[in-house]
């Protein structure tokens, strides 16, 4: 008799749900990887078999992406967090400053590396109220002749996400996508740098992707150990040491996925539907839950909301636990509940969440 598996309905905030599909290739495929009799985790990372699985999850990201041809899409370890060093390490020379857009967490911990390094100051900042909103592009002050500006697009902790992005002119634009890579259209042109780690919308955790214009590696300093350079990855089609094999090839697996579901558009679509119908639970719940983001900064990924004191948060976070619900507490800086809808999350899953929460409420209003 073959055991149906019962799968949680997975909202956590990273590591994060995975397509069914993927994980039921990569079971197909452990021990046997297409006839060469190993695992993915036991090739050589030079030898053809997973050559050809490097460069095509290579291809599919500028594709589904549209990266412009001549970017360098690199595949790093150390996750967003070494991303913050090796930025400003790559970046910011002596006697230029680097403006950071200050909107939550982890802005805050990529300016604090780079102030190690060099000398930043804040563009704009939305602190001052509890990072419920994103600030608008005529608020950005950035100083002429900086280093590069730097964004985090997405905001996983307090919910909310950039619409637009500012027109930096000759000014590197670069953002930490971490957490809403791949789920909505956007002008990758616009940017010198975005960088982002897998373990939301791209793949397992493990892996991170650099994609660099070209012109700005070029004036990257050199007086950086090997391992942090760009150029040391570009130069060696991140190969330059042992790359996160597995996690890559299961990162092709996802992008293959994106594919069929129809790409970026199709994925932009699912998303503003998925977390349409959670947002209408909030909204339609007359103050019984209260979104923490303003309507016009809310993020597509991770939506935060409040409940009216903090029992009842505890309650409907272990009724929503024996339901079945995983991940929805809010981070543990800020609490409250927090819902993260990345694109393997099931339209069905934000469904359920919804009706859970109308239930919630008709029974403890």
């Amino acid at each position: 008799m073959i055991q149906q598996i019962k799968r949680a309905y997975n909202f956590n905030a990273g590591p994060s749900a995975l397509p069914l599909s993927v994980l039921e290739q990569a079971q197909k495929e452990l021990v046997d990887f297409q006839g060469t009799g190993m695992s993915v985790m036991e090739l050589s990372h030079r030898s053809a078999a997973y050559d050809k699985v490097h460069n095509e999850a290579i291809t599919l990201i500028k594709e589904l992406l549209n990266i412009p041809e001549d970017y360098h899409v690199l595949f790093l370890q150390g996750g967003a967090s070494t991303q913050f060093a090796m930025v400003p390490m790559n970046f910011l020379p002596a006697g230029k400053k680097a403006g950071y857009v200050i909107t939550g967490s982890w802005s805050e911990k990529a300016q604090k590396e780079a102030k190690l390094i060099g000398d930043t100051y804040e563009a704009a900042s939305t602190k001052d109220t509890n990072y419920n909103r994103i600030p608008s592009i005529e608020e950005l002050s950035i100083e002429k002749d900086s280093a590069y500006l730097h964004i985090t697009s997405n905001n996983t902790i307090f919910g909310t996400q950039w619409s637009e992005f500012p027109d930096t002119g000759d000014i590197p634009l670069i953002a930490d996508m971490s957490s809403d890579i791949l789920s909505h259209s956007f002008d990758a042109s616009k940017f010198a740098l975005i960088y982002a780690g897998a373990q939301k919308n791209l793949g397992p955790s493990g892996v991170t992707v650099a994609i660099l214009r070209p012109d700005v590696l070029e004036q990257a300093s050199d007086n950086v150990p090997t391992m942090l350079r760009y150029d040391t990855h570009s130069k060696n089609n991140s190969l330059y040491n042992t790359p996160p094999t597995f996690g890559i090839y299961m990162l092709g697996l996802v992008m293959k996925w994106a594919k069929q579901q129809g790409g970026l558009a199709a994925l932009e679509k699912m998303n503003r539907d998925k977390a349409g119908v959670i947002y209408e639970a909030i909204d339609g719940s007359q103050g019984f839950y209260k979104g923490h983001a303003e309507p016009d900064s809310r993020s597509l990924m991770n939506i935060t909301f409040t409940l009216q004191n903090k029992e009842l948060e505890q309650k409907f976070l272990g009724e929503a636990k024996n339901a079945g619900f995983v991940g929805l507490n809010g981070h543990r800086s800020v609490g409250g509940c927090r819902a993260s809808a990345y694109n393997a999350v099931p339209y069905e899953t934000c469904k359920a969440l919804a009706e859970f929460m109308r239930n919630f409420q008709k029974n403890n209003g």
